[in-house]
């Protein structure tokens, strides 16, 4: 998902900079995958899979530090960026395109397939909302 080129991506406006808190989460599924966007350090905006790659952990519900955030199941700590697990853990999460519009606005890019999207009770927003 993260190497997708920008022509095999839909993108949904999820919202506001200003919705997300300083060092916080929000989530939103995708065809039944959970989505962790991320406001990070100087208000970096990065999107993961809202699993961890050891124990299938939701990093939404992690500490955010700096461009990181760590597991709040089992402390691995995730690079935002790349999804990749900090040294000495090995794994990744997969993440996702994220776009910021000159009014502030969070897009999220997905691969461009048929939407069979879930919603989940414990959605913050789910993308469905938007087709």
């Amino acid at each position: 998902m993260s190497q997708s080129n920008a022509n095999d991506l839909t993108w949904y406006r999820i919202g506001p900079v200003s919705d997300i808190p300083p060092l916080g989460s929000r989530v939103v599924q995708h065809q039944g995958v959970r989505i962790a966007i991320f406001r990070a350090h100087g208000d970096a905006i990065f999107a993961v899979r809202d699993q961890c790659p050891h124990k299938e952990g939701p990093l939404s519900q992690g500490i955010v530090h700096g461009q990181r955030v760590t597991c709040p199941l089992h402390g691995w700590v995730i690079e935002l960026a790349s999804g990749e697990a900090v040294k000495p853990d090995v794994g990744c999460t997969p993440r996702y395109p994220t776009r910021v519009d000159d009014e502030g606005v969070i897009s999220l890019g997905v691969p461009a397939l048929p939407p069979e999207l879930t919603p989940a009770d414990d959605v913050v927003h789910d993308l469905a909302d938007d087709a």
